[in-house]
């Protein structure tokens, strides 16, 4: 044995056991009562949970958007994953006009080889069919274990958008070749409707950014995708739900055995759309925008009952002098807000005062995810899965601040926020890479994570 880590509570989406937990060569090799120690090194986790690292399945990793690029690179972004309690990511690199799959997936790699802290993935965004020459591709990229890809039904005037028919056939393809569609859900036509009204009156602040794309636009898209996804028969993953009616349309279909996935982030489970009326309203711009109280209690009710499958991020903050672009603008605000390492901590902390259990938080973070987008080998703590463990103790205080994260930006939205229990230590294919408040790691040590595909009917 390399490793063995005594005395914990191994908690899994299904179960909570008193157990040590062996590793060797990156793998969980044994689990159960006094194992022997065969000389490996051991980690005492009395009075601690052990449990699987989380899977951060939405990032903006180094991403080019309104004028300027995510604060956050390759490397800052894995550093702070695994300060989290996340040991494996999934990035959304984007495809344009004329560009193929594997161009933009390899480039990608090259950085990630030397720069991931952590093992990741990629889900490659579409934008343009090529001709069609994209849906050929699809299926050598899912054999090569990019098995996700997104579309938006927004962003029409940068050039990013779908229509319904591109949607249609991508939908059809991902069935087909054992892929799964990811999508931004929200309807342009109104944004662009209430953008241009706006700014027109006068109204320029970020409350407008709410206004401008509030519930029901969004809504309209969650409907449209679900109704296309149900009579086409074809997998599709939801990302950043944020509206009550959407939700609460995609769990209906979700009922009638459609394979459609639903994901929210921890921004829309915390904060309501009043932090637009503040005076640093703009740091927390983000596309779909935060929503009001109606849809964070829907949220959390979902939550609670199994209506949502998988908590992401959608990691993609900005430095504060580029949120304060929109000052007098909400168009300029690049949208976005950091999370990356806030994900595993605040989801645990709300197990920790009740509003969960620690069994649901695993399932949403780490067994979901894993699942749903065919990552093999991670998502649990059992035998064969590889050794990204976390070490949690419950009894620690927390508060967040810009100061005690590893990120590269300059302020969080998560500033004085309090939670109730701590990643304590952070194990990447049984490789300490973050310890009780510093990372330990180093750039290059993530690997590629080749995804199997879905089943094909």
């Amino acid at each position: 044995m390399d490793l063995i880590i005594k005395n914990g509570t191994v908690v899994t989406a299904t179960d909570t056991v008193k157990a040590d937990v062996a590793i060797r060569d990156g793998k969980i090799v044994a689990m159960g009562a006094d194992l022997p120690l065969d000389g490996a090194k051991v980690v005492d986790a009395a009075g601690k949970l052990v449990l699987p690292g989380a899977i951060d399945v939405h990032t903006h990793l180094a991403m080019p958007f309104g004028g300027t690029t995510s604060a956050d690179g390759y490397l800052a972004g894995t550093r702070a994953a695994a300060c989290g309690g996340v040991t494996t990511v999934f990035d959304y690199p984007m495809q344009r006009k004329g560009m193929t799959i594997k161009q933009v997936i390899d480039s990608k790699k090259a950085i990630c080889e030397k720069e991931a802290c952590i093992d990741y993935a990629y889900h490659c965004i579409i934008t343009d069919l090529n001709d069609g020459a994209i849906l050929d591709e699809m299926e050598s990229a899912v054999a090569s274990g990019i098995t996700s890809f997104k579309c938006f039904f927004v962003y029409k005037k940068e050039g990013m958008m779908v229509d319904d028919g591109v949607f249609a056939r991508l939908l059809l393809k991902a069935k087909e070749v054992g892929a799964m569609l990811n999508l931004h859900a929200e309807n342009p036509d109104l944004i662009d409707y209430n953008v241009e009204k706006f700014l027109a009156e006068g109204k320029t602040s970020a409350w407008y950014h709410y206004l401008s794309r509030p519930e029901y636009v969004e809504a309209e898209a969650d409907k449209r995708a679900v109704h296309w996804a149900k009579h086409l028969e074809a997998p599709l993953y939801l990302v950043h739900m944020a509206d009550k009616e959407g939700l609460e349309a995609a769990i209906e279909a979700k009922k009638e055995n459609s394979n459609i996935y639903i994901e929210t982030c921890p921004q829309y489970l915390e904060f309501t759309s009043e932090v637009y009326k503040r005076d640093d309203g703009r740091n927390f711009v983000c596309s779909p925008p935060i929503k009001g109280q109606e849809s964070q209690d829907a949220l959390w009710k979902a939550i609670k009952n199994g209506g949502i499958d998988v908590v992401a991020t959608d990691h993609c903050p900005f430095q504060s002098h580029e949120k304060d672009w929109g000052i007098n603008d909400f168009t300029k605000i690049p949208n976005g807000c950091a999370g990356i390492e806030n994900l595993y901590p605040y989801m645990l902390s709300a197990a920790n005062q009740g509003k969960l259990s620690y069994n649901q938080v695993v399932a949403l973070c780490a067994s979901n995810p894993a699942k749903i987008f065919g990552c093999a080998d991670k998502g649990s703590i059992a035998v064969g899965k590889d050794a990204d463990i976390v070490i949690y103790d419950p009894s620690v205080d927390f508060t967040i601040s810009v100061d005690n994260m590893h990120s590269d930006y300059d302020h969080t939205i998560w500033e004085g926020i309090q939670v109730k229990g701590y990643p304590v230590q952070t194990y990447s294919r049984g490789r300490l890479v973050y310890d009780h408040g510093d990372f330990v790691g180093e750039p290059g040590w993530g690997n590629f994570v080749k995804r199997e595909k879905r089943p094909t009917k």
